[in-house]
């Protein structure tokens, strides 16, 4: 199976040397799953040509917001709306979860609660799943068809699946615990309060469920459909 990575954003720079860019963390997390990629940088105005260039699709995270007036958004969307009615599976990751929402009908904002980082404790049906986040947008109006199977005490619509056409998490399991640590004592100061950071700091010892949400997004790329 060929997934198309949309591309909506770039690591820091001072990380992409250890870590790589976003195109490039999800090859690496989803290894083994039976997958081939492509990277389309959308960010910078790489689109593919066709919906079917790919099998299935998944949006990265990104530093804007799905609402922000940028040229390669309304695109963006016009394809995530064209993948999700010719039933092409799409996974979306943090701003992914958030601008497929949107293309969707759903609506996105900032948190009135403010950032959410570090180590966060999601329920889903059956089972507790730690993730890093990183955000402070989410989505506060779900579009028609979604259902809430993961949700925390700051983020209701945390983890959302769209019957078999697209699943999408808010925080993001292709952080591991250097990138995160590396987040917060770079893009953090200054921007996100520094006791939220302490906070985040102080719960960097726990153990994080990265490989369950691989075995979802797996799962849910590998699934027969009609």
């Amino acid at each position: 199976m060929r997934i198309g990575i949309l591309q909506s954003g770039h690591a820091p720079e001072g990380l992409i040397a250890d870590y790589g860019d976003y195109g490039e963390m999800f090859p690496r997390l989803l290894d083994g799953g039976g997958f081939d990629f492509d990277v389309y940088s959308v960010v910078d105005g790489v689109f593919p040509d066709s919906i079917y260039d790919c099998d299935g699709w998944l949006v990265t995270g990104s530093r804007f917001g799905a609402y922000e007036d940028l040229p390669w958004i309304p695109p963006l969307e016009v394809l995530l709306r064209a993948a999700y009615e010719y039933r092409l599976p799409v996974v979306g990751i943090c701003f992914g979860h958030q601008i497929l929402a949107q293309a969707l009908g759903g609506r996105v904002e900032k948190f009135a609660g403010g950032w959410v980082v570090g180590p966060t404790q999601y329920q889903l049906p059956g089972e507790d799943m730690t993730l890093y986040a990183w955000h402070q947008d989410q989505v506060v109006q779900r579009p028609e068809g979604a259902e809430v199977i993961g949700r925390s005490d700051t983020c209701e619509n945390a983890v959302l699946r769209y019957q078999d056409r697209a699943l999408s998490f808010q925080p993001h399991p292709e952080f591991d615990r250097g990138f995160i640590e590396h987040l917060i004592a770079t893009r953090g100061r200054g921007t996100v309060p520094e006791e939220r950071l302490e906070q985040a700091r102080a719960k960097l010892g726990q153990p994080i469920a990265r490989a369950r949400a691989v075995q979802m997004i797996t799962d849910f790329f590998n699934q027969p459909r009609s």
